[in-house]
C-alpha cells in the first residue's frame, strides 16, 4: 500500500471552489451519501460566505483533508443556533474514493471529536450511516459511537430501494 501524507485543517473561504469540486466528485463515487453527483449545488461565492460564517459559530465546523495541496475530503459538525439544541452536533464525513482505506476517515473523526471537546458547547455528536456501509459502521463503533436506533426506510437508493440506517451517537463530556 502506498503511503499518503494528509493535512487536516479548518476550511477557509479560499477553499470554497476546491471543496465544491471535491464534493461533486465524491457524490458521484459513492451510494452511501445523501449527496449525489450534483454535489452541494451552490456557487463558490455562496460556499465562501458559508465558510466565513462558520468562523463566527462556536458549534459548527468544516474541516478539509488535503493531499498534495488538493482537497480530498471534508469533515463537518453541524449544530443548531437554538439554545435548546445547540449542544447536538451532526457529523458528516466524505472522502474521494482514491483515498479510501488509508485511515483518513478515522483521523478526520478524531479531529472532529477533539474540536467538539474544545468547543465547550457540543455535548453530543450524532451521525447516520446506511446499514449496508458496514466498514463505516465498524469505524464509528471502534471510535466509540453507539447505535441508538436502526431506522427502517432511513434512506433510499436511486432505484427507489429502501435502506435501513443506523442512528449513532457519542456523548462529549
Amino acid at each position: 500500500m502506498t503511503e499518503v501524507e494528509f493535512t487536516i485543517r479548518e476550511a477557509i473561504p479560499d477553499d470554497a471552489a476546491a471543496i465544491l469540486v471535491a464534493l461533486k466528485i465524491i457524490g458521484s463515487q459513492t451510494p452511501y451519501l445523501v449527496m449525489d453527483e450534483k454535489g452541494l449545488e451552490m456557487t463558490p461565492d455562496e460556499m465562501s460566505e458559508n465558510l466565513a460564517n462558520l468562523y463566527d459559530s462556536p458549534n459548527n465546523v468544516l474541516m478539509v483533508a488535503l493531499a498534495d495541496g488538493k482537497v480530498i475530503g471534508t469533515a463537518s459538525v453541524k449544530a443548531s443556533s437554538k439554545q435548546r439544541m445547540e449542544h447536538i452536533g451532526e457529523i458528516g464525513i466524505s472522502i474521494l474514493k482514491d483515498y479510501w482505506g488509508f485511515g483518513l476517515g478515522s483521523l478526520m473523526m478524531e479531529e472532529l471529536i477533539e474540536w467538539a471537546k474544545e468547543s465547550q458547547v457540543i455535548r453530543r455528536l450524532e451521525l447516520t450511516v446506511q446499514q449496508r456501509n458496514q466498514r463505516a459502521v465498524h469505524v464509528y463503533e471502534k471510535i466509540g459511537f453507539k447505535t441508538e436506533a436502526i431506522m427502517p426506510r432511513g434512506a433510499k437508493t436511486d432505484d427507489d430501494e429502501f435502506l435501513d440506517v443506523h442512528l449513532m451517537s457519542m456523548m462529549i463530556d
